[in-house]
């Protein structure tokens, strides 16, 4: 069944395409040398959800990190691009 073959790949490479929000989290997160914290990316209305489908996906990392802010210690998730995530990205801006 030659069809079925072509339609099963077909399916496959779609699934492949990142999602809208997803090459802009990537992207975001590829702009900067550290990554950006979690409060950063749900600001820019990316949801806890869509970070946990990144890490998940291997496309980015979470790292906790204490932060001084004045007399006070904040711990922070840092999420970084993974070089997967960098291919993806890259390949998903090939024409």
């Amino acid at each position: 069944m030659p069809g079925a073959m072509s339609r099963s790949s077909d399916q496959r490479r779609r699934k492949r395409a990142p999602k809208p929000d997803r090459r802009r989290a990537l992207e975001l997160l590829a702009a900067s040398h550290d990554g950006a914290t979690q409060a950063i990316m749900l600001a820019h209305r990316f949801t806890v959800e869509q970070l946990v489908e990144l890490i998940r996906a291997g496309l980015a990392t979470a790292t906790a990190e204490r932060v001084v802010a004045g007399r006070h210690t904040v711990e922070v998730a840092r999420v970084r691009i993974t070089e997967a995530g960098r291919r993806a990205l890259k390949a998903a801006t090939r024409p």
